[in-house]
């Protein structure tokens, strides 16, 4: 597998993972331009010339990034691509001088909340009907850099709910 910059000529492959995964709820084509011609950090994984997987990190403050999306094809989830793309996310994030790196996801998604707890993120919080149309709640989570721990009243595995 190749971790690579997910480039403009990507979009429509990513728009038939993004139909798959999350229906009503995907990323439209504008949604990942806004973001290339933002400077989004946006990376592919890619397995035998396909697209097997995207992830993307956007800057949230100047010492803060947030991780936008983390996606990747059915068929080849729990076989290690989404870590490889949450890995490369959380390095740009230190490289950029970032302390700490938040992300939402779906309250429901046991599997992706339990990758990120094993990168050192916490739940932080709840933001209700997040996702839309199904209103489905997201969990907020959080990670410090290593040279930076987060405070003691964040590393709890409890929400503000």
């Amino acid at each position: 597998m190749a971790i690579e910059e997910l480039r403009w000529w990507h979009i429509p492959e990513l728009l038939d993972l993004e139909a798959d995964l999350f229906g009503d709820e995907q990323w439209s084509a504008a949604m990942f331009w806004s973001e290339l011609a933002h400077g989004g950090y946006y990376r592919i994984a890619r397995e035998g010339g396909r697209i097997v997987g995207y992830a993307g990190l956007a800057p949230a403050g100047p010492d803060q990034a947030s991780i936008q999306n983390i996606a990747v094809r059915r068929d080849r989830q729990r076989r290690g691509v989404g870590e490889a793309l949450l890995t490369d996310l959380l390095a740009e994030a230190e490289r950029q001088g970032a302390t700490q790196v938040f992300l939402e996801v779906a309250v429901d998604n046991e599997q992706a909340q339990a990758l990120y707890r094993r990168h050192g993120f916490r739940p932080v919080g709840v933001r209700r009907g997040y996702y839309q149309p199904s209103n489905t709640d997201a969990l907020t989570m959080a990670r410090a850099s290593p040279a930076t721990p987060m405070r003691s009243d964040r590393t709890s595995d409890r929400s503000d709910a």
